[in-house]
């Protein structure tokens, strides 16, 4: 695989933080030997809590694979992890306001929201899909012309939904919706015609309908949403440790590792997610 052999002149990525005067995040992790994860309960398949009760999914997977590099470039034996469940709202103030070292789930890197946190290299990329009742026959946004679509407030999907209405001079109602439970229970109860949401996590929303096979998605992806951890905002020596844990990781088979367990049933990565990984393989 041509990846493959890109990363292969990255794989002698070491450890960077333990040269430097610990300060931060870095100096309280160090110090307690803990860190604070914020994880969403309800993003599917990236982070969620599962039927025996674990804290799971693609994003934790890859975040306890950086606790472990940190472990390695902070010398220290053991970092316990500490699980700070946040909401879609919660979760940016939860690393902003310290009670969380790093959130990892579904979030998009986006420059609003960098006025308040940061963000490492790049996780994943995601498309903004819009999920409907299949008796419905919806095949694109097109067809939603006068209908109802659900959004949760403030993310990066209703803008994507607005500005894809206001391209198309399009006449529909957005709903404001809090959570994607609630952005599907709409759907199903007809309080909205669609629900507009990142295109994985529909696919894992819907697998906990009434009935999923009643859901279908659209043709339309309606933008490109490139996932980050998110990072306390002006902590640089964090925001490097964790970057160094992620070229690592993308220098070797951790990455095939890991989006083989949460994607094998879609395939392989697309031709920008396998460039993320690529172009996240920082050589030293």
């Amino acid at each position: 695989m041509y990846r493959t052999c890109l990363l292969l002149c990255a794989a002698l990525v070491v450890s960077n933080a333990g040269a430097q005067a610990l300060d931060g995040r870095l100096k309280k992790i160090a110090d307690t030997k803990s860190i604070s994860i914020a994880h969403r309960t309800d993003a599917a398949p990236f982070s969620f809590v599962d039927a025996n009760n674990n804290i799971t999914g693609f994003s934790v997977d890859l975040c306890r694979r950086v606790v472990a590099s940190l472990e390695k470039q902070l010398r220290i034996e053991k970092i316990a992890i500490k699980y700070v469940p946040v909401t879609t709202q919660t979760r940016f103030d939860a690393v902003a306001k310290g009670q969380a070292d790093i959130e990892c789930g579904a979030s998009t890197v986006t420059l609003s929201r960098m006025k308040t946190v940061d963000f490492s290299s790049f996780i994943f990329i995601e498309t903004t899909g819009l999920m409907a009742r299949a008796a419905d026959n919806y095949k694109s946004i097109s067809d939603l012309a006068g209908k109802k679509i659900a959004a949760i407030a403030g993310t990066t999907n209703e803008r994507a939904v607005r500005a894809q209405l206001e391209r198309r001079k399009m006449n529909a109602t957005v709903v404001a919706v809090k959570s994607n439970e609630d952005g599907i229970a709409a759907v199903e109860s007809g309080t909205a015609d669609a629900f507009a949401s990142d295109a994985l996590l529909l696919v894992g929303g819907a697998v906990k309908a009434k009935d999923p096979k009643a859901l279908a998605l659209l043709n339309d992806r309606l933008s490109y949403e490139p996932y980050g951890i998110v990072l306390p905002r002006g902590d640089y020596n964090f925001r490097l440790a964790v970057n160094t844990a992620l070229s690592q990781i993308y220098s070797t088979e951790q990455i095939d590792d890991v989006f083989s367990r949460w994607f094998s049933a879609f395939g392989k990565p697309t031709p920008l997610t396998e460039a993320v990984y690529i172009l996240g393989a920082i050589p030293e």
